[in-house]
């Protein structure tokens, strides 16, 4: 287009959220904004700004421009947009000048060189940089950082620097001319990058205040340092975040040298909005040749100057000190620029203004206001001369005062409680200042002008779709048939709106209901037929006629006030968008009744009503031949007005792009505007001006022009209406990928929840207002506002339906992908559906054949008979026909499988019962089926149902069977349905639910379940059946079952609440006793401490606590175990003996005070008794018996029977040796005995000869003990002998026999004979008595003979007898055995019927005969009761209590040598010659006896 010289225009809005989207001209002339996908360029160098054009090219939002700011270039400048291209632009001509795509995602950010005149340098979202030289069309890549570039700008000191803001808070400059770009990495923002500024003027001096964030000099935290440190060469660079800070940065040095912290300044008119925070641009400006100045943006608007050398905290002065003189809301750009003698800078903002600030005097110097949607309306005021009402796509409404005169853009902005597009205005026509409203979603309301910030008043009656037009009238009924004692208001407001109904709203009551004027048109006119859909609404200015235009194309007249039909147009066929009436006050009357009308279709029609209203006859005229026809627009007609300063001239807007001026008398036109850069919607003529008119259109912007400076005079015909359908189609299209685009992704789309001052959502601002959708996006809007009103025509069905996103639920869905269509539910009736869609002509015949038999039908004759041919007429006829109709349709969808059809058809007919035998046999009943059964009554009913749980359980549904038995009270059958079918869970639900709480029933569900779950191992969920059967013992009894520690604890104490208490303590023991296999004493006293039975236990488990603890310290490193042991924090009497160290114990923590208590403790543990210990016995379970025995015997020293503690210490010593554990018996002895027997027999009764007799054996064990620890620990010498004697296997045998506590006696004869034997093969060293040196230690050897004649005892001529016969019994026995398992392998053999007995076999019995000399058994009984008779002659006493093997302690004892005091080795021998004829000892003496 060419300049738009003598264009007034209200542009559309700045894109928001870019870092650099608006710049000056360096010659001070020109000022350009990014505006969706246009450049808006502003002529700023007069006093007020004049629109001077737009940069018509890019197809999606621009989000980067910048002027030439080379000397000679100032008329060149570019562009970036969204679609990855870069425009270069002259400005004078508004023509491309080059265009390139250099960039693989959307551009975010776009400086032109100030030093390389031809360098353009762009980032995109990836963070790719593009430097692009076009003169010589060369360019190169840097890939810096993979962040998202925000912003970018060329240092204006050295050609190669560019500084780079990313999302993430960081700054790198790069040096374009090297390999390794980056210069310094800038670290210290938190957040995104909003702006970055050089300083204009050169050099780092240090200024007095910029010390304060110095660090200590040589570190360099963020880049290498530069080659040439010095302060001259480098520049600082100011940047602006999201974290509220502005920092600037040395560049020589790298890193921050002052930090600038917003102020929280309060917003002109109000606290701060908390919100506020959250939505934040930080860009800054450094005017030229003001290196100590900074401006920059603040919380809510303000514009701040910062003094960088001032002193103390506050470095700032506010811009603008008048009332409204700064943004409301957030600024995104700054540029500066010099004109004549003044510094001028321009701010761009979200509240959609453009400002022009002095910044000499820091005053603002103009206003530019902008428009952020499709411009719906047009109204001026009929008083208020000269004010023009502007309804807008962004929720406001802008009231233009088109006659200031200090100030051409006088604009005031109204947007509380719209909150939606504004798409009708109308001004009251006498009361100044009223203007009422509509909007997108249906609100009518009305604002009062001269009250500032006052909300609207909003009618409670809302239209269910867009308000297309408001109409200020007479009132009408019902407002009229008030009495007339009741004031009523001289003029009603109404409105119309997409579902087609007008509305009448008292404006003095808009609380009130609106009434609907279709009642009173009925009424009136006693219509009885449907009403068509109302589009367009019009008062004569008089107020005596009403026109509605109708969705038809019809064009109704009425009489005021009843509203009586007096005439229908029938011109148009397409759906009505505007009529309009002429004025009255011109020098002819009749062209008052003239009414101009504009439809879908492009033809304006004007008719002339003057003879109707004058003739007026009883019934309404049609008319249908028009006064005047205006052809020549190429698409709808959207808005008409006619001049008030002439007859008959009227202006129309078209969806062709233009507005036409006719002379309507002559059908001829006048003059076209083509300045618009997309669809126009609205058209005012001005009220003052008749050479000017005022337009709105879809590209967001108001333009006034002048009629006598248009070159065209009509509008565009053919190719030029294709060339501009082309261009509509060039424009972006709303894309789904675009949605899909995350908003916080580059600077272009962030902060989505920002709210605009209608509180609407971000959204919708990027999407519409603000330039990320398009143009066809608001076409498309438009058709979803506009819905019925502009009709779909052919090519605009393939508008995708994206409206903006609202808060309000959208109107209508977007369209989905044809791939994602939802199928079309299959037709109930489709043979008539069919018959319905033949031909126009067959149709035709239809209904007259139909009218033909409805008039015989009326005449009570038979259905003519050509009706039998067209069943599918039945559906306007009779009950009989539509039951052939249904029948015929039943069968065709049962003959192809749609049963469900055929059913709801017969259900329809009333034949019910059939329909469900049939699925019923069929097995095809269904939920909706036994639903409808009890229409045919409640035998059927049940009999449905339970044909049903039938089908159902063939299907393996069985609760859905279950359930739907339990709807006919089958409760019993319905829960024996679950159990058997496993489904106890549900049955017991059910069963609970329905059932009495004592019935059998559950009982047997519980028990069932239980029986099964135990089975698959589920015993905690059993012993919740068993608990819910009234069985706690079978529950304790399953819990019990897995035996673990948890298991077992449970179990006890939900016996113990179910009054089990003997099984309880059972169970308690059981988990006690496998809590101390893992050592864990603490938690076993806490089990056992539940039950008063178990006291006893308690003793026992507290003393083999402290048994262990002995044995432990005593052998730390033998004992180690991978679970540490958990002992109690008891307080031991370390120097008292065990017993008393137990006692103490047991008295303190476990409460044994009493005598009384000890005997019954002792009579408790007294009845139980252990079985005895063998080798196999589990070394944990012996120390658990032995302390059992202790106990006892500790219980019985505190009542004092002493005879019982002698055998309970027997029994607990005995046991050790049973288990062949000898060292657990030293350790046994060291802990409880340390001294010996003495004291004990000292407590003796003597005349007690039980006790005695026990007291003897014990001192035999003690002697044993005794005897083993002289023989192993010897004197030095004769351990070096013995070990050189000893080869190192044999001694470690020995060694190891011994020692490992797992021999028997037998085995250390064995050992012994063994070693003998090689001391008698090594002849060269003597026997171990006649080595004796110098310097054997001769008191130890005193020492150890006194000890060892302690040892006499052990040799008992009598137990050695005693012994030697139980020896001689157990071996007759061992051979008994023996031949009789040899009897029944034999036998065995003879009689297995598939086997015969080999030789190999029978040579190896008789073999083993040969060996040994074969007896008879009838010698060996003869044998066996020899000894035992030998047996009985030995004394009671000596058998009852066990002794050492007296034989074994003789041999060891001759071992000793010269050890060993003479008369006890002679003792030894004789005892050894005497009885040692066992083929073991008779080995094992042979050496001594020689």
């Amino acid at each position: 287009m060419g300049t738009g010289i003598g264009i007034r225009a209200l542009p559309a809005s700045p894109n928001w959220y870019s870092s650099r989207c608006s710049d000056a001209s360096s010659d001070g002339r020109l000022f350009g904004f990014a505006a969706r996908h246009r450049v808006c360029l502003l002529d700023v160098a007069g006093a007020a700004p004049a629109f001077y054009g737009e940069l018509i090219g890019h197809t999606e939002r621009i989000s980067g421009f910048a002027f030439c700011h080379c000397p000679g270039q100032s008329g060149l400048c570019a562009s970036s947009s969204d679609d990855g291209s870069v425009k270069i632009w002259d400005s004078g001509t508004l023509a491309p000048v080059l265009e390139y795509s250099l960039h693989q995602n959307a551009i975010s950010a776009l400086h032109w060189s100030p030093l390389v005149k031809d360098l353009i340098v762009s980032g995109d979202e990836k963070g790719v940089i593009v430097c692009y030289w076009h003169n010589r069309s060369d360019s190169q890549q840097f890939f810096p950082e993979p962040r998202t570039v925000f912003c970018l700008t060329c240092s204006p000191h050295q050609e190669n620097l560019v500084a780079i803001g990313y999302k993430d808070g960081m700054v790198v400059i790069i040096d374009i001319s090297r390999k390794r770009e980056v210069v310094h990495r800038l670290r210290g923002h938190e957040d995104e990058i909003h702006c970055l500024a050089w300083c204009p003027v050169p050099g780092e001096e240090k200024l007095p205040a910029w010390q304060d964030e110095l660090q200590e000099e040589g570190r360099v935290p963020n880049g290498e340092l530069t080659q040439d440190t010095a302060t001259k060469k480098g520049s600082y660079l100011a940047s602006g975040s999201k974290d509220q800070t502005v920092r600037i940065w040395s560049c020589t040095r790298g890193r921050s040298v002052m930090t600038l912290k917003l102020p929280p300044t309060k917003r002109r008119g109000g606290a701060v909005d908390p919100a506020v925070k959250e939505r934040i641009w930080l860009t800054v400006h450094w005017p030229a040749g003001h290196p100590t100045q900074l401006v920059s943006s603040g919380f809510g608007g303000e514009l701040l100057l910062w003094h960088l050398t001032q002193p103390g905290k506050r470095k700032w002065t506010l811009l603008g000190s008048s009332e409204g003189q700064n943004h409301s809301r957030i600024v995104f750009n700054l540029s500066s620029v010099k004109h004549q003698d003044k510094e001028l800078l321009f701010s761009i903002s979200m509240d959609r203004d453009v400002k022009c600030w002095d910044l000499s005097t820091l005053e603002c110097s103009w206003t530019m206001p902008s428009l952020g949607g499709f411009v719906y309306s047009l109204a001026f005021s009929p008083v208020d001369t000269g004010c023009l009402a502007i309804g807008v796509g962004d929720s406001m409404i802008r009231v233009w005062n088109t006659l200031s005169m200090n100030n051409i853009y006088d604009v005031k902005t109204f947007w509380q409680s719209i909150k939606s597009k504004v798409t009708a205005l109308s001004w009251h026509p006498t009361k100044e200042g009223s203007l009422a409203f509509g909007t997108d979603d249906g609100k009518v309301g009305i604002f009062d002008t001269f009250a500032k910030n006052k909300p609207p008043q909003i009618s409670s009656t809302y239209h269910k779709k867009t308000v297309y037009t408001l109409a200020w009238g007479p009132p009408t009924p019902p407002l009229t048939s008030v009495g007339e004692e009741n004031e009523q208001p001289s003029v009603t407001l109404y409105s119309c709106a997409g579902e087609g109904i007008v509305f009448q709203h008292n404006p003095w009551n808009l609380n009130g209901e609106a009434n609907d004027i279709n009642k009173v048109i009925r009424d009136t006119n006693s219509i009885k037929h449907k009403l068509p859909a109302r589009t367009e609404i019009s008062w004569k200015p008089d107020g005596k006629l009403l026109a509605l235009g109708n969705e038809d194309g019809s064009i109704e007249i009425f009489q005021a006030p009843n509203l009586k039909l007096l005439c229908t147009i029938q011109q148009h066929h397409k759906l009505i968008n505007a009529i309009r009436w002429h004025h009255e006050h011109g020098t002819q009357p009749e062209l008052s009744y003239l009414i101009a009308s504009g439809s879908i279709n492009a033809t304006i029609y004007v008719h002339n009503l003057k003879s109707v209203v004058e003739n007026s006859s009883e019934s309404p005229v049609m008319i249908t031949e028009p006064f005047r026809t205006l052809a020549g627009h190429t698409a709808k007609i959207t808005s008409l007005s006619w001049s008030p300063h002439h007859e008959g001239r009227l202006v129309s807007a078209c969806y062709d792009g233009t507005a036409q001026v006719w002379d309507v008398m002559k059908e001829e036109p006048l003059c076209n505007y083509r300045g618009h850069q997309g669809r126009l919607l609205s058209v005012q003529w001005s009220p003052v001006d008749s050479d000017c008119v005022y337009t709105g259109a879809d590209d967001f912007a108001v333009h006034k022009w002048h009629i006598s400076k248009q070159e065209h005079t009509r509008p565009p015909q053919g190719k030029k209406s294709v060339e501009l359908e082309k261009k509509r189609s060039t424009q972006p299209k709303v894309k789904a990928k675009k949605k899909k685009k995350p908003i916080g992704k580059s600077p272009g789309k962030q902060d989505a929840n920002d709210a605009m001052n209608g509180d609407d959502s971000m959204k919708e601002m990027l999407l519409e207002e603000n330039g990320v959708s398009d143009h066809e996006g608001e076409k498309e809007a438009q058709e979803t506002e506009l819905a019925d009103k502009v009709s779909v025509t052919g090519n605009d069905q393939i508008i995708l339906k994206a409206a903006p996103v609202k808060k309000d639920p959208p109107k209508e869905k977007p369209t989905p992908d044809a791939s994602l269509k939802k199928r079309k539910p299959r037709s109930i009736l489709p043979f008539s559906t069919l018959m319905d869609h033949r031909s126009k002509d067959e149709l035709h015949q239809d209904c007259l054949r139909l009218a033909a038999c409805l008039k015989t039908k009326d005449n009570n004759e038979d259905v003519s008979p050509d009706l039998k041919d067209c069943i599918h007429l039945g559906l306007f006829t009779d009950r009989d026909s539509l039951h052939k109709m249904i029948d015929m349709e039943g069968k065709h969808h049962l003959e192809n499988g749609h049963a469900e059809l055929f059913q709801q058809l017969m259900l329809w007919k009333g034949d019910m019962k059939g329909v469900l035998q049939a699925a019923a046999e069929r097995g095809e009943l269904t939920d909706q089926l036994v639903a409808m059964s009890p229409m045919v009554g409640y035998q059927a009913w049940i009999w449905t149902v339970e044909a049903f749980a039938k089908q159902l359980c063939f299907q393996e549904q069985y609760v859905k069977a279950a359930s739907h038995l339990l709807s006919i009270h089958k409760v019993y059958e319905a829960i024996e349905l679950l159990k058997v079918n496993n489904f106890y869970r549900e049955a017991i639900a059910m069963a609970k639910a329905r059932l009495r709480p004592e019935d059998p029933i559950l009982k047997d569900l519980y028990t069932s379940w239980a029986a099964l779950l135990e089975k698959d191992g589920h015993y905690a969920m059993a012993a919740k059946c068993y608990l819910g059967a009234s069985s706690p013992y079978d529950a304790v009894k399953v819990l019990s079952k897995k035996g673990d520690v948890l298991s077992l604890k449970t179990a006890a104490e939900l016996a113990l609440i179910s009054g089990e208490e003997e099984l309880s303590a059972t169970l308690s023991l059981r988990c006690a006793q496998d809590l101390l296999l893992s050592k864990n004493w603490v938690g076993a006293q806490e089990v056992l401490q539940q039950h008063k039975t178990l006291f006893g236990q308690r003793l026992v488990f507290c003393l083999n606590e402290l048994l262990c603890r002995c044995l432990s310290e005593r052998n730390p490193c033998e004992r180690k175990s991978p679970v540490p042991p958990c002992y109690h924090s008891w307080e031991l009497n370390r120097e008292a003996s065990f017993f008393d160290m137990v006692t103490e114990v047991w008295q303190n923590v476990l409460g044994m005070d009493t005598p009384e208590g000890a005997t019954r403790a002792w009579e408790q543990l007294h009845k139980i008794e252990h079985p005895p210990s063998t080798s196999n016995t589990h070394p944990k379970q012996v120390l658990f018996h032995i302390s059992h025995d202790l106990a006892l015997a500790a219980l019985s020293c505190l009542s004092g029977t002493w005879g019982e503690a002698v055998k309970s210490v027997l029994g607990a010593v005995t046991r050790t040796v049973d288990s062949g554990n000898f060292t657990l018996m030293q350790e046994i002895f060291s802990i409880i005995l340390p001294e010996g027997c003495d004291d004990l027999r000292s407590k003796l009764d003597s005349t007690d000869s039980q006790s005695m007799d026990a007291c003897r054996s014990l001192e035999g064990f003690v002697a044993y003990r005794l005897l083993y620890e002289l023989w192993w620990n010897p004197l030095k010498d004769s351990l070096g002998l013995q070990k050189a004697v000893l080869c190192p296997s044999e001694q470690t045998a020995l060694e190891k026999n011994c020692i490992s506590g797992d021999s028997s006696a037998e085995e250390m004869v064995q050992a012994a004979a063994d070693m003998d034997e090689n001391l008698c093969n090594t002849t060269e060293v003597p026997k171990c008595e006649t080595q004796s040196d110098s310097r054997t230690d001769s008191v130890s050897l005193v020492d150890r003979q006194s000890k060892l004649k302690g040892c006499k005892v052990l040799l008992s001529e009598e137990m050695a007898a005693l012994q030697n016969t139980q020896r001689d019994i157990a071996e007759v026995q061992e051979t008994l055995a023996e031949m009789i398992r040899q009897h029944q392998h034999v036998k065995h053999l003879f009689c297995s019927p598939n086997k015969t007995i080999t030789h190999d076999a029978c040579s190896s019995l008789d073999s083993k005969d040969e060996v040994k000399q074969p007896i008879t058994l009838p010698e060996l009984t003869k044998q066996l009761l020899k000894t035992k008779q030998k047996l009985a002659e030995f004394p009671d006493n000596l058998k009852v209590f066990p002794f050492p093997d007296v034989l074994e302690c003789c041999l060891v004892l001759l071992h000793l040598g010269s050890q060993c005091p003479p008369e006890l080795q002679e003792e030894a021998l004789a005892l050894l010659r005497k009885h040692g004829s066992a083929d073991i000892y008779k080995k094992a003496v042979r050496s001594f006896l020689t």
